[in-house]
């Protein structure tokens, strides 16, 4: 479709071949998908020259990428496959729709959506038959190239435009508008790369996440495990309250989320008893008002402790008021009714329960039903009414218990692991 006046055809196989063949060399592969700016080129091929010149040039361009990147053999047959097939498909495409025209507005118009048409059909030809070599030959799951492509789609898109803009002018300019190929080639690579390097930069920024909520999660059952340790009776007090605070908090509808969120507080609610000597935290008598004073410290200390780790500030405003009074009057800050985060209110029962009925606990166990006679007397002064009542229907219908004599109940309890996806995504973000 060339004009007389204009080169000759060799000299535009040769001009899109440099073109073509130097952004192989600036080609790039994002998970098995190759990426490169020479599309561009080899389309101009198929829309300007025909199918046969454009598979060459594609084979050609092919066997430049072979040897730049030292690909091994199958790889390379692999490619000359495809390279050779789309070129030839697309070219035939164009042939069969667009034919012979003459320049002028509608039929220039006409050429133009054809190329259109035609890059992107090719475009989704060649990743198919990249994406099926990969799958048979090497594994590389589908979905997982499908996401690349997904990725590129819009630039691809936008190169197409600008493809078809290029052949558009072509019938008014001539050689000149590949020129402005080059120009688009240029643009498109730096519009994938852009692309490509954000959504690797999303990628690392998820693992980093997933390896720093590991690492909290591994610290934290370390700590819990050091507490045990040390104090076995409040390392069990824990993780029987994270237990039954998880169980009222799914009877409330809260999300798995916000479950998660008050199980692992119950887990940390006492850790800020690491301040207080042995001779307070294991005292077989009364304390002292000094002493008293030390242990009304441990939600502060807790809390300052837990909200050092990245993303734990809601955990963290738990522990600081599950010592909070519902009419008022607690510790620390005071606050009361809904003033109080619920997850706070939630520990606050399944604590005050778990030391009447712990046989581990600082005074006597009660039965179950002497400690629930209790929850109800100071319902609506020491605890929330309304999560007390669930926490007695939690107990009497779906009989939660926790032992304090099994090492299991315990352990299962502080099982992070399976916890640790969760909070590697977005999450407790009001921190």
């Amino acid at each position: 479709m060339s004009r007389a006046d204009d080169w000759q055809s060799l000299s535009l196989f040769g001009l899109l071949f440099v073109l073509a063949a130097g952004s192989e060399m600036l080609s790039f592969e994002l998970r098995g998908l190759r990426l490169s700016g020479s599309f561009l080129a080899l389309v101009l091929a198929m829309a300007l020259l025909g199918p046969a010149p454009a598979a060459v040039m594609g084979v050609a361009c092919s066997v430049v990428d072979a040897v730049i990147s030292r690909r091994s053999i199958d790889r390379t047959i692999t490619n000359l496959a495809t390279f050779a097939v789309f070129p030839l498909v697309g070219g035939l495409t164009i042939r069969a729709l667009a034919g012979d025209f003459e320049v002028g507005g509608s039929e220039a118009l006409w050429f133009g959506a054809v190329v259109l048409t035609t890059f992107l059909l090719a475009n989704a030809l060649n990743f198919a038959m990249v994406a099926a070599g990969s799958w048979f030959a090497y594994d590389v799951p589908p979905r997982l190239m499908l996401r690349s492509f997904v990725t590129a789609l819009p630039s691809e898109f936008a190169t197409a435009l600008l493809t078809a803009s290029v052949a558009f002018t072509y019938a008014y300019l001539g050689i000149g508008s590949i020129a402005l190929a080059a120009v688009v080639l240029f643009v498109f690579l730096y519009i994938v790369r852009t692309s490509i390097a954000a959504d690797e930069r999303g990628e690392e920024l998820e693992q980093r996440t997933r390896e720093l909520a590991s690492l909290q999660m591994g610290l934290l059952s370390t700590v819990l495990q050091t507490l045990s340790m040390r104090d076995a009776m409040t390392a069990r007090h824990s993780a029987a309250v994270a237990r039954y605070s998880r169980e009222v908090a799914a009877m409330l509808g809260l999300d798995a989320r916000e479950q998660d969120l008050i199980h692992t507080a119950a887990l940390l609610h006492d850790i800020g008893k690491f301040i207080l000597p042995d001779s307070v935290l294991f005292a077989n008598r009364k304390l002292t008002d000094e002493e008293w004073q030390l242990i009304k410290l441990h939600p502060e200390q807790g809390a300052k402790l837990v909200e050092r780790i990245e993303g734990y500030g809601p955990v963290a405003e738990i522990v600081l008021h599950h010592h909070e009074r519902f009419a008022g009057g607690g510790y620390p800050a005071g606050i009361a009714g809904e003033d109080i985060p619920l997850g706070a209110r939630i520990l606050s029962v399944a604590d005050t329960y778990d030391v009447m009925t712990s046989r581990d606990s600082y005074r006597r166990p009660v039965s179950s039903e002497a400690a629930l006679a209790e929850l109800r007397r100071v319902a609506g002064t020491q605890l929330d009414p309304a999560v007390v009542d669930v926490f007695e229907r939690m107990i009497l219908e779906k009989g939660v218990a926790f032992s304090h004599t099994d090492e299991v109940d315990f352990e299962a309890e502080l099982a992070f692991e399976k916890r640790v996806a969760d909070y590697a995504q977005p999450r407790l973000a009001a921190a």
